[in-house]
């Protein structure tokens, strides 16, 4: 996972939290990086998890609402370092339907190596997009934030169901349009 996610994760639980509780975090988990994240550097992905156990075991929010909030966090930071990628998309349709195709693409020419999760898209329902997240992570809920964070980035009208179909690494989101007449 790259480090710019762990970097993002920590800031925000600086900007909500406290730095006491990010050290805390830090010290009460077992990392073989030793907590000291790079942009740029590249971690193990159960590093992120320890640390959101224990920010959950901190805090007493359920791990699963923590991922989906960092999820809709990330997405903000995300945007403002690469604006470029809502220039030439006005909807949250036109924006989440080229994940795979254009920005995951980008993604992996800024960082080279990036293990990125999969997306499968329908849309021949009228004012639904479906899609169908696959990962080697159990990140559903990070996804679910990001696609949380472009909605609010947007501000339509969207409702969103999503369907479990494997335990973290899977996920279709079924997202409605409440403007289609």
């Amino acid at each position: 996972m790259k480090g710019m996610v762990f970097t993002s994760f920590l800031e925000m639980v600086e900007n909500k939290f406290s730095l006491g509780v990010v050290d805390h975090i830090i010290e009460s988990s077992d990392l073989p990086s030793g907590g000291s994240y790079t942009s740029v550097g590249t971690y193990d992905h159960h590093e992120m998890i320890q640390l959101i156990v224990q920010l959950s075991q901190r805090t007493s929010i359920p791990v699963t609402d923590l991922i989906i909030t960092f999820g809709e966090y990330l997405f903000t930071q995300l945007i403002e370092l690469h604006p470029q990628f809502l220039q030439e998309n006005s909807t949250v349709f036109s924006f989440l339907k080229k994940v795979d195709s254009y920005i995951h693409v980008e993604v992996r020419k800024l960082y080279p190596g990036a293990e990125l999760p999969a997306f499968e898209y329908d849309t021949s329902v009228a004012g639904t997009l479906i899609m169908t997240y696959r990962s080697s992570r159990p990140f559903a809920d990070l996804a679910e934030g990001l696609i949380n964070g472009c909605i609010q980035y947007y501000g339509e009208p969207i409702t969103m169901v999503r369907e479990n179909l494997e335990e973290g690494t899977a996920a279709r989101f079924i997202l409605t349009s409440a403007d289609v007449k």
